[in-house]
């Protein structure tokens, strides 16, 4: 991000100079976020309350939410550098994803929201694990072996999770294992990820697949663990399935600066010697 960075903590050139650079943008939406704070009218209201003397330069709500989508595409950055300060030998990364509804499957036929670009559409879905039918978009997570984002996107809900696999190659991950579970099992993305990146994706069998070699054992079982405590702090702490956004733009900004929340708190446990995955534990003094 500093090489993009201009003398005045901004990274895009403005006419007029604004109040709070972009820096302090993105500081302060994923100190929101860590904070467990996801609604902007309150984030203000609690600014102006308690601490006005260390705002003086705050713009106001609008001018901070149409910066903070226009800082989108620096946000995940955040994670990227955090990810290769903890874990820079990392050769073993897990995917997943989650369920991230935009309103009950009740309001599906009549909701307008997130619905501006064709090419990533909301629609009913169904999430095994959880037992879960609703409405919206499902996360696609990778994690490293410690359990920092390196990269995240967004698929419509009843896209299939084998899907996203076309899109492996703008994580830039390469010579590395992808540890996944039976929803990516495709022997084709198998056979181009390690082609093209090698990548080695490493899923579990179904059960009428007894006859083909498989390197799943116990030790991925339980790698894979990591990435499901991992969303589950992020519905907890960070309640990623609580949306306010009315845009898909504002959706994807949101889960930009949870992602990137969750990776500046594994990087204070990490400043201060503790487990990086406890989260919580990070923001006491």
């Amino acid at each position: 991000m500093a090489k993009y960075l201009y003398a005045d903590g901004n990274l895009e050139r403005y006419r007029n100079k604004p109040r709070m650079n972009d820096l302090d943008i993105i500081a302060l939406s994923l100190t929101a976020e860590a904070l467990g704070i996801d609604s902007e009218n309150y984030l203000y209201g609690k600014i102006k309350s308690d601490y006005p003397q260390y705002f003086s330069q705050l713009p106001d709500r609008s001018n901070y939410n149409r910066r903070k989508r226009r800082m989108q595409r620096y946000i995940p950055w955040v994670s990227e550098s955090i990810a290769g300060i903890i874990d820079p030998e990392a050769d073993r990364y897990i995917l997943d994803s989650i369920p991230v509804p935009v309103c009950q499957p009740v309001r599906a036929n009549r909701a307008a929201i997130c619905r501006e670009d064709p090419t990533v559409y909301p629609s009913r879905g169904y999430h095994a694990s959880h037992r879960l039918h609703y409405y919206g978009f499902k996360m696609q997570l990778v994690i490293s072996r410690s359990g920092v984002p390196v990269h995240f996107g967004i698929t419509a809900a009843n896209v299939h999770d084998v899907n996203y696999l076309q899109w492996m190659n703008e994580t830039q991950l390469t010579d590395c294992e992808l540890v996944a579970d039976k929803g990516y099992l495709s022997l084709g993305y198998q056979t181009s990820l390690f082609e093209e990146s090698r990548i080695r994706l490493i899923t579990p069998l179904r059960a009428n697949m007894k006859n083909r070699l498989s390197g799943w054992n116990a030790g991925y079982r339980y790698a894979r663990k990591r990435i499901e405590t991992l969303f589950s702090q992020l519905c907890d702490q960070l309640m990623l399935k609580r949306n306010y956004a009315k845009t898909l733009d504002g959706l994807f900004t949101r889960l930009c600066a949870k992602i990137s929340a969750v990776a500046v708190l594994q990087y204070t446990n990490f400043l201060n010697n503790r487990n990086i995955n406890r989260l919580k534990h990070a923001l006491a003094v």
